[in-house]
């Protein structure tokens, strides 16, 4: 099995790199991509979904990605300690009648020694916004990686 790193333990250099890292590839929006960075048995809860292993993790996002159009996230660490990260996020997306939402949550992940998340859990609520209310568009700039983002 390939290592994925950055592994723990982890340092607060390291856990950000490992958010910034997911950060990236959900922005992809590519759910095979995505979907390499999870064990073969990961689980997961995801609001009220629950799913096991990569072959559900790609359906799910797959599913997911095709009802979020212009889907964009961010990202930002909030704790860390040996194996396990609490990460913060927002993203941005409409729906298919037009309605833009923002999204806020809280994810707590747990890792394997090769660096692969074994466990998501992510606590996530949604709020309809207008489009001029946007704020997070694609990848993050270069510019603005390390940096927190407002609450509003």
């Amino acid at each position: 099995m390939a290592d994925r790193p950055p592994l723990p333990p982890f340092t607060r250099e390291t856990a950000a790199r490992k958010v910034q890292a997911a950060e990236d590839g959900w922005n992809t929006r590519d759910p095979q991509r995505v979907a390499l960075a999870y064990s073969e048995d990961s689980v997961w809860r995801n609001r009220d979904t629950f799913v096991t292993g990569r072959a559900e993790i790609v359906a799910f996002l797959t599913a997911k990605w095709a009802r979020e159009h212009e889907y964009a996230l961010r990202k930002d660490l909030w704790a860390f300690d040996g194996n396990r990260i609490a990460v913060r996020f927002q993203y941005e997306c409409r729906d298919a009648d037009g309605q833009w939402w923002r999204s806020y949550g809280n994810e707590l992940w747990e890792f394997d020694e090769h660096g692969l998340m074994t466990r998501r859990e992510a606590s996530i609520n949604d709020l309809a916004i207008g489009e001029k209310d946007r704020r997070v568009f694609g990848t993050r700039p270069e510019e603005e990686r390390g940096r927190s983002f407002p609450l509003q």
